[in-house]
């Protein structure tokens, strides 16, 4: 989705534009897409293999491990597809959800604090968590999980926040 246009998931104001929107790393995905890959892989493999000589219980074996791996892959795949993160210019947003969708929304001006985490690997291979807490709660009122580029996400929120405090102060 390219920056500024609207997600069909949440409506955004005439004055509210969207500051930044991603998806979770591709790491996200964990293991089990390759895992699932590799068992479709597997499956066909044997499926093709055992077929030669017709249709026996290897063949059934090897078409049950193909049909399990690709529904392990395809699942983990539209998990990640489906999850999205947003920042527009006054709201938190975060969307996940094949089949029922469930959207996490508040305000900017709830914020009370953020922090970025970034492990060793994440740091190498790009990705980190983005967590928001809001006053009155000492809890993570919102964690963007594995974010790609997360100094950019954290940057982006921290300049709305300061226009919104901003703002706040004016009024």
């Amino acid at each position: 989705m390219a920056l500024g246009s609207t997600p069909d998931w949440f409506h955004i104001s005439d004055d509210e534009s969207i500051v930044w929107e991603s998806r979770p790393h591709p790491i996200a995905m964990g293991t089990e897409l390759p895992v699932g890959i590799a068992l479709a892989l597997a499956g066909i493999l044997l499926a093709g293999w055992s077929g030669t000589d017709g249709v026996g219980l290897l063949t059934i074996l090897g078409v049950l491990v193909t049909v399990a791996g690709v529904s392990i892959a395809l699942a983990r795949y539209l998990i990640w597809t489906n999850t999205r993160y947003v920042i527009t210019s006054t709201e938190l947003y975060k969307k996940r959800g094949v089949i029922s969708r469930d959207v996490t929304q508040f305000r900017l001006d709830r914020v009370q604090n953020t922090s970025l985490r970034q492990s060793g690997v994440g740091r190498l291979l790009g990705y980190g968590d983005l967590t928001v807490y809001t006053a009155g709660s000492g809890e993570p009122e919102l964690v963007f999980e594995g974010v790609p580029q997360p100094e950019r996400a954290s940057s982006r929120l921290s300049d709305r926040l300061e226009r919104v405090a901003a703002d706040e102060s004016t009024v």
